[in-house]
């Protein structure tokens, strides 16, 4: 099974467990998640997205301090914007958070239901979904040198046949070469190699 495939499998258990939705942020690095995915109601989501509720929500404060897994109601941290007060209001009225790995690489998942608390079960059950989202898409740790080159070339502006006479390569080689590093860092298309290899901080 695919990475890819496998994060889908595991996000499609995640939304079993939670009946209001889930919010999932995997490899955070400089505030910004590598995989990112909500299944919270539309309107909650368009409220906390233009509000950026993200810089002043008690439980990212949370995700990144503490490694974890607890319910909303068990954080102790002040919520001075009352972001889980105007949550409650769109039917997230109880939830769960669990946060995994290297605070250089931390991965925060966050459930909730309208009902009633999460179990302790159920607890289990998403710090478990947490760290094997977190495995499961964890970035490339490499490139290959040639790899490396290759994508450099067209990041700093370079087109195909420029590159290539640079790197000393005919242009189907370093077509080639674009190619294994757009499978290595699973990207649709060479511009978006670049910018994950950036991310990753291989380039």
């Amino acid at each position: 099974m695919s990475e890819r495939k496998a994060v889908l499998v595991l996000l499609e258990q995640l939304e079993e467990l939670a009946p209001m939705g889930y919010t999932v942020g995997l490899h955070i690095r400089f505030a910004t998640p590598l995989v990112y995915r909500s299944s919270y109601p539309e309107a909650w989501v368009e409220v906390y997205n233009s509000h950026s509720y993200y810089l002043r929500d008690p439980l990212v404060f949370w995700g990144v301090g503490v490694e974890g897994t607890t319910r909303w109601s068990s954080i102790p941290l002040p919520d001075p914007f009352g972001v889980m007060k105007k949550a409650a209001a769109h039917g997230l009225k109880f939830g769960a958070v669990s946060s995994y790995g290297p605070i250089t690489s931390r991965s925060i998942v966050g459930i909730s239901r309208s009902d009633r608390e999460f179990s302790d079960e159920e607890l289990d059950q998403l710090k478990e979904l947490t760290i094997r989202l977190h495995i499961e898409a964890k970035p490339p740790s490499e490139l290959t040198r040639a790899q490396i080159e290759a994508l450099q070339c067209l990041a700093n502006g370079d087109r195909h046949t420029a590159a290539a006479a640079k790197l000393g390569i005919s242009e189907s080689a370093l077509k080639a070469r674009l190619q294994s590093a757009r499978i290595r860092l699973e990207a649709r298309t060479t511009s978006e190699a670049i910018r994950k290899a950036r991310e990753y901080r291989l380039l």
